[in-house]
């Protein structure tokens, strides 16, 4: 295990930040470059449209001609999947405003796992007290006294802060937002049993300094943590990760939101409980 992997952000003294290449020009002053769209991808783009067109007709027309003594249709058994969501909530509680008391279940330790990388990937990892306490409640009491120290030696570093734009407090300049977010996409148990579990979450996180001034803009990055769970004091908590890039999708040609834009999306729109 690295401990600079924590947030899904590798390569920056030990932090859980990667390094991020920013573009060639600052995005919130016009749209980033894209690269061309190829010709297979615009073929299948209206591709797909003709045939949802097709689709939406027959449909349209279909109403009027149907037989009254037609028997309606039997309704279709629903199928399950490993990766469907059981829409069953996971906790009733929070702990320091994060979710508690999940089930000693492989769903409880799955909706634990992603509820955590949220909070590991948070803003409040930048603030000792904050980064303090979520250690101490998220981790299993044998691994959170390594973790804090490590944590704090990268977190305090004047040249990590100094590298992603931060003061030296942790805090973003006068005038830009800092901006730490995970969104959890999907788990996966890959080991399970009473008193361990071993799940990987995949997420999409936003990190950078939403800013008219900013030179580390809002980047989007992929990442699955695989966390080693151990059920301790009636929940799970952390004793252990491992962190990779990707799965990683194509993106699409959009331009860049501005600094306002982006800065306002993040305080107006809140965060979700997870759940499987």
């Amino acid at each position: 295990m690295s401990h600079g992997d924590e947030q899904g952000y590798s390569d920056y003294g030990g932090t859980g930040h990667t390094r991020t290449r920013l573009p060639e020009h600052d995005p919130y002053g016009g749209a980033p470059r894209r690269p061309g769209r190829s010709p297979s991808r615009g073929v299948v783009t209206v591709v797909g449209v003709v045939v949802l067109l097709i689709a939406a007709i027959a449909f349209a027309n279909r109403g009027d001609h149907s037989s009254a003594t037609s028997s309606p249709p039997k309704p279709s058994q629903p199928h399950t999947s490993p990766t469907s969501p059981t829409g069953t909530r996971p906790v009733n509680t929070k702990t320091a405003g994060i979710p508690s008391g999940f089930a000693q279940t492989q769903q409880g330790a799955e909706s634990a796992a992603a509820n955590y990388s949220v909070a590991l990937g948070s803003t409040d990892m930048f603030n000792t007290a904050a980064r303090h306490a979520l250690v101490d409640r998220l981790y299993a009491p044998a691994a959170a006294a390594d973790r804090q120290s490590a944590l704090d030696t990268a977190y305090t570093s004047t040249k990590f802060l100094s590298n992603i734009g931060l003061t030296r407090d942790g805090t973003a300049p006068k005038g830009e937002t800092f901006i730490s977010r995970v969104v959890p996409v999907g788990t996966k148990t890959t080991a399970f049993s009473e008193d361990s579990a071993t799940v990987a979450v995949w997420y999409t996180s936003l990190f950078g300094l939403a800013g008219d001034a900013s030179t580390n803009p809002v980047t989007e990055s992929w990442y699955t943590t695989t966390y080693e769970l151990k059920w301790v004091d009636n929940d799970w908590k952390v004793s252990d990760f491992q962190q990779k890039d990707g799965p990683v999708p194509v993106g699409r040609d959009q331009q860049a939101s501005t600094a306002t834009d982006m800065t306002k999306a993040v305080e107006e729109y809140g965060g979700f409980t997870y759940a499987r």
